[in-house]
């Protein structure tokens, strides 16, 4: 048995196609299955049905591509040991944050940090919660950034830090007359809202103790803050923002919003990864660097109570 072979095993029931995987092990497919078949006649056993299309793992290879993973992970433990050993700063970080925060919060440390650690390769996607959390226990990702609570087993968060949440009001909107609102004006027929999928918009539910908004001619849910905004912007309503997604805005948006009275509702932003992943002084580093560049203020949840999207 060797560690190629696991992971051979590894990406055919990632893609469940034998083609396919070889592919993305940069191997011929003769080659990738003649190696699974003597895996397969070693251990005596069947690892996956050929028969059906995808090819999916037997029962019993289910449990042995299980811990085919923990055996790869723990192998490249060894390399990952060594570099921190010579106090080598390199290597590569897959790396997995949600839509409502990778466009105001990328910008603000990737150049630097590239720059401090040039022999890191940085590979960052864009996606939700589930599926970050998904990928870091088939070990697809490293990290996640995303926002915690989560008490999910297996799971360590890091907080790093913490946003307000902001109502953010068309031109000539009732509400305007206000200088700080309460949850009770929220309660309106004109509230535009995130799709279903993103903790954002669980969050905003959880604050308003809701489980929907109504509109009464036209109803419209956005992928991205951004679509929000510009409904708000050219059409009426309101919707809210994190604090990160607020910096952006003109001066006359910013007129437009509105905080909270009382203790502030705000969102907690972590660092997440397994209990078993081994690159700690690339976390470390990239811990440190985001925290570097969010304001001062922001690395404090003193000033505000934490809304849980669970």
């Amino acid at each position: 048995m060797t560690i190629q072979q696991l992971e051979y095993i590894i990406a055919v029931d990632k893609h469940r196609h034998f083609g396919n995987a070889a592919e993305s092990c940069f191997v011929t497919q003769p080659t990738l299955s003649a190696q699974i078949s003597k895996l397969e006649k070693e251990l005596d056993i069947i690892l996956f049905d050929r028969s059906k299309m995808p090819v999916i793992p037997t029962e019993i290879g289910v449990q042995v591509i299980e811990q085919a993973k923990r055996v790869v992970s723990e192998s490249k433990g060894i390399y990952e040991l060594l570099s921190q050993l010579k106090g080598d700063v390199s290597g590569v970080i897959k790396l997995g944050i949600i839509p409502t925060i990778a466009p105001y919060l990328l910008h603000r440390f990737i150049k630097g940090f590239l720059e401090k650690y040039p022999k890191v390769k940085l590979q960052v996607e864009e996606t939700v919660t589930e599926e970050i959390l998904r990928k870091l226990k088939n070990d697809e990702l490293d990290l996640g950034v995303v926002v915690t609570p989560l008490d999910e087993p297996g799971i360590v968060e890091k907080p790093m830090f913490y946003e307000k949440f902001f109502a953010y009001l068309s031109k000539g909107h009732q509400l305007l007359k206000k200088e700080k609102l309460t949850v009770k004006d929220l309660e309106s027929d004109d509230m535009w809202m995130l799709q279903q999928g993103h903790c954002f918009r669980d969050q905003v539910l959880n604050l308003c103790n809701q489980t929907k908004f109504e509109r009464n001619n036209f109803h419209y849910e956005s992928g991205s803050l951004e679509g929000l905004k510009n409904m708000v912007n050219q059409y009426t309503g309101i919707t809210l923002l994190p604090e990160l997604a607020t910096f952006s805005l003109n001066e006359e948006e910013k007129q437009r919003l509105r905080k909270f009275s009382g203790e502030e509702p705000i969102r907690e932003v972590s660092i997440v990864l397994t209990r078993s992943f081994l690159k700690k002084k690339l976390v470390e580093l990239l811990y440190n660097e985001i925290c570097d560049a969010i304001p001062q203020a922001m690395t404090s949840k003193a000033h505000g109570k934490v809304v849980r999207f669970k």
